[in-house]
């Protein structure tokens, strides 16, 4: 039975634990709603821009260009994205086993390399098998247009020189305050364009292109590349942050409920206490009234 002491210090030891999770939890919200709002702002554009130059380069007939050509996947890169810190749930370990079955299927046929983002990601595969060919750490939340330039200039060069055939991108998309939705695309080649021979062929009235079309279509890919880039890693940070967010609250409530059981523990063990000093000091009253003191 642990003494009032002890539980006195319990409860107070939780109370400051308690007065942690509430701050990280405001913390969380105040940066959940700024990511909430970047990307709910965004996603039209993100959305509808890939069958924009899609639909252009169609309709251009340029789709000879490198990120359109579907190839044999004998080399596959896979962008991993998970968060730097922890405290948000299973945020990180569920993208990462649904990373682990992934990465397992691929690499039956195909030579496998990683490029984790964030310090869960790296810290996962610096214990696994996999190749990883660079790493994103260190508050990534705060240098993302930076992070998606580099990345994508990277893969440009990487896949346009043939030297990675697939290029996929795992992360958690924002989906609900309750949970994010683990997602797996494949940003190279861009997978809509595969189906162009089979799509219907429009006319389009053909101007005259300063530059020329099939400069103007190359940025485009490109720019189409690191606005998918920055999309996956705003996703990722507004899902992160709800997690967290929720993931603080749990906490908050588990620390209230436990407080309230060791209060009530600690009230019953105090009546107890109490209960038995007044039985003694009734014994020894009986006690001096049977000698007739």
């Amino acid at each position: 039975m642990p003494t009032l002491i002890d539980l006195r210090r319990r409860i107070q030891s939780i109370k400051n634990s308690q007065q942690v999770t509430q701050a990280m939890k405001t913390v969380a919200t105040a940066r959940y709603k700024k990511a909430h709002r970047l990307v709910v702002e965004r996603r039209p554009f993100w959305h509808i821009y890939p069958e924009l130059a899609i639909s252009l380069t169609q309709g251009l007939g340029l789709i000879e260009h490198p990120y359109l050509q579907k190839r044999t996947e004998k080399k596959i890169l896979v962008v991993v994205i998970t968060s730097d810190k922890g405290l948000c749930g299973a945020f990180s370990s569920n993208l990462l086993d649904t990373a682990g079955v992934f990465l397992e299927k691929k690499r039956k046929g195909s030579e496998i390399k990683v490029i984790p983002i964030g310090k869960k990601a790296v810290n996962y595969f610096k214990r696994s098998p996999y190749q990883v060919e660079k790493a994103y750490f260190e508050r990534v939340e705060k240098k993302i247009p930076e992070v998606s330039q580099d990345l994508s200039q990277w893969l440009n060069y990487q896949f346009v020189f043939q030297q990675i055939d697939a290029v996929y991108v795992l992360y958690n998309e924002f989906h609900s305050i309750i949970a994010p939705r683990i997602t797996l695309t494949k940003l190279l080649p861009i997978s809509a364009a595969l189906e162009a021979s089979a799509a219907p062929q429009v006319s389009y009235l053909q101007p005259d292109w300063e530059p020329e079309a099939s400069r103007f279509i190359d940025y485009l890919l490109r720019i189409y590349l690191q606005n998918q880039i920055e999309h996956f890693l705003y996703e990722s940070q507004a899902a992160e942050q709800a997690s967290r967010m929720m993931a603080m609250e749990n906490a908050t409530r588990n620390a209230g409920d436990l407080i309230s059981d060791l209060v009530l523990l600690l009230n019953k063990i105090r009546q107890a206490s109490i209960t038995r000093e007044l039985l003694e000091i009734q014994t020894a009253v009986e006690a001096l009234r049977q000698q007739g003191v």
